[in-house]
């Protein structure tokens, strides 16, 4: 008979087992958004450990985005937020985008596709509202052209209404994050100097598709849009390489 060496005893941190704990209290709903925490001091107390174990757990709570703390105050439990949720994703992202070029192709990939059907599912959905008030946002592109910062945000923002159409949140969180991340990250990938008024085109022609409600032409001229932009990109990027 074979005696198999008994598994190691892993000595976990403190902080990591009072962080497990609270954790599964909001997670179980003992605690419910808004809900105030015991006190720093209640909370040594209770699990019989230092101010430092505490803290910790505290603080990676906060990082995770479950709880708020403010000085003077008690603990909160946050309010369940997507925006927040993918804030919090940005320093990995970035972290990722910056030592991976696979991972930027992929993210690429990733948002030509989603981005052609939020075209696809606002051409179903839209209402004449929501297209006057697109209409208004490429004309204000159209007076912010020489303007690198404002015409990047608006160039955002329009993405970020097409998927807003759909009614569904998360489309709109996720449309703000892709973009956000490429423009923080790789802005060269959401804007190119010196094509304004072909953006500004193509954003028309997409407008256009999505009003009529030709659902897989409006895709088309997303795809069109987006690939062209990614071709200039990896025109600029060879120049580079070839000096």
């Amino acid at each position: 008979m074979t005696i198999r060496p008994p598994e190691p005893i892993i000595r976990r941190k403190l902080s990591h087992q009072i962080e497990e704990r609270l954790l599964a209290q909001i997670q179980n709903g003992d605690v419910a958004p808004g809900d105030p925490l015991p006190s720093e001091r209640e909370l040594m107390a209770l699990y019989q450990v230092g101010r430092p174990a505490i803290r910790e757990a505290m603080q990676n709570l906060q990082r995770m985005g479950l709880i708020e703390i403010r000085h003077g105050e008690r603990p909160k439990v946050a309010q369940p937020s997507l925006e927040q949720a993918i804030l919090q994703m940005g320093q990995t992202m970035h972290h990722v985008l910056s030592h991976s070029e696979s991972s930027l192709d992929h993210l690429k990939q990733a948002r030509l596709t989603f981005e052609m059907e939020m075209a696809r599912i606002a051409s179903r959905s839209r209402t004449q509202l929501q297209i006057d008030e697109m209409r208004r946002l490429v004309d204000k592109q159209k007076n912010v052209a020489h303007s690198a910062p404002e015409f990047m945000e608006l160039d955002g923002h329009f993405h970020f209404e097409i998927a807003r159409i759909s009614g569904n949140p998360i489309f709109a969180a996720l449309s703000e994050a892709l973009f956000s991340w490429l423009a923080k990250f790789h802005a060269h990938l959401v804007r190119s100097p010196g094509h304004e008024d072909l953006t500004i085109l193509e954003h028309t022609a997409i407008l256009d598709a999505i009003e009529s409600g030709d659902a897989e032409r409006a895709a088309q001229q997303m795809s069109d849009h987006l690939n062209r932009a990614n071709a200039l990109y990896s025109v600029a990027n060879n120049q580079k390489v070839g000096h």
